[in-house]
């Protein structure tokens, strides 16, 4: 399933579907659209499947941002912009300390590569292009994102809610990996944030960390367990870590900036956010209605904030 057709989205919004590596196409509805803001979320999004298929991660996401950031450059209506990217774009020695802004970047496995690359696009086109207009432009890297209606592959609770569902164990891989787990809703509300400072302030456009205070990662083991609780059932076998494909053992993200320059704030605590995520699935597959279930949430958080 997916949560855009599980939620009737495509009646609510205008929906221009194409590649990202289409450049023709991508420009063809920008031209259409005239955007005053563009949220660049569009990737290859997993580390595991990037080994598989490397070529098409690259390409997704360096020629794809590349293909957006150019259209936009091509489009007089934009005045900000905001490219996702992620929290694996550093080039992580595994010192275990919180990865600010200012920190290089780099990539081992083909997703971060990939990532990294895409930040080296965004940074050129920033100072070349959309800065002396006037035009902001940002880069944005989120912790590790948990929430209701994924079911991408190789993610830890989308893989859970399969395995329980049907009543069979989860296996775990690397339950002593840390990492910045956060609820959706946290860093979207740090994007559009993002978006409007810059909108308003062009010369503010630069890089920001979204995700958990420092002190507030968790361990793969503590996240699962967690789950296993609100979900209310499932079995779980413990792995060692052994793989032939490297991901990283440590990743913390400094998020101090991003508090001190757009006065966001993470809201929710890892036990709510495991607990509100394990409670959709559980009550989708009840029978609920997916839009509901994710508008229950918006308002939940926005009364908490």
């Amino acid at each position: 399933p997916n949560l855009f057709e599980l939620a009737g989205l495509e009646s609510r919004v205008d929906c221009h579907w194409t590649d990202v590596q289409d450049a023709e196409a991508i420009h063809n509805i920008f031209d259409r659209t005239q955007p005053d803001i563009v949220l660049h979320l569009a990737a290859q999004a997993l580390v595991r499947p990037s080994y598989a298929e490397p070529l098409h991660t690259f390409l997704t996401n360096i020629v794809g941002t590349l293909n957006i950031l150019e259209s936009a450059r091509m489009t007089p209506s934009v005045r900000s912009i905001v490219a996702i990217t992620t929290d694996k774009v550093y080039r992580n020695h595994e010192s275990g300390l919180a990865f600010r802004e200012s920190d290089p970047l780099g990539g081992h496995d083909p997703y971060s590569a990939s990532k990294a690359g895409a930040e080296m696009v965004i940074a050129s086109y920033r100072k070349s292009f959309f800065a002396p207009r006037g035009i902001g432009l940002a880069a944005a890297r989120a912790g590790n994102v948990i929430g209701g209606g994924d079911w991408s592959v190789d993610r830890i609770l989308p893989d859970a809610v399969r395995a329980w569902g049907v009543g069979t164990a989860l296996t775990v891989r690397n339950p002593k990996a840390t990492r910045p787990w956060q609820h959706v809703l946290e860093p979207l509300a740090g994007y559009l944030r993002l978006a409007q400072k810059i909108f308003e302030s062009p010369e503010s456009a630069c890089d920001y960390n979204f995700g958990p205070d420092p002190e507030k990662v968790a361990t793969v083991r503590q996240v699962v367990t967690l789950a296993q609780a609100a979900f209310g059932r499932g079995d779980i076998l413990w792995g060692t870590a052994a793989s032939d494909l490297h991901e990283a053992h440590a990743l913390t993200l400094d998020n101090s900036k991003a508090k001190a320059q757009l006065a966001h704030h993470p809201v929710w605590e890892l036990e709510t956010a495991v607990s509100r995520t394990m409670e959709w699935y559980r009550y989708q597959i009840e029978g609920r209605n997916a839009l509901q279930l994710c508008e229950h949430d918006i308002e939940t958080y926005l009364s908490t904030k």
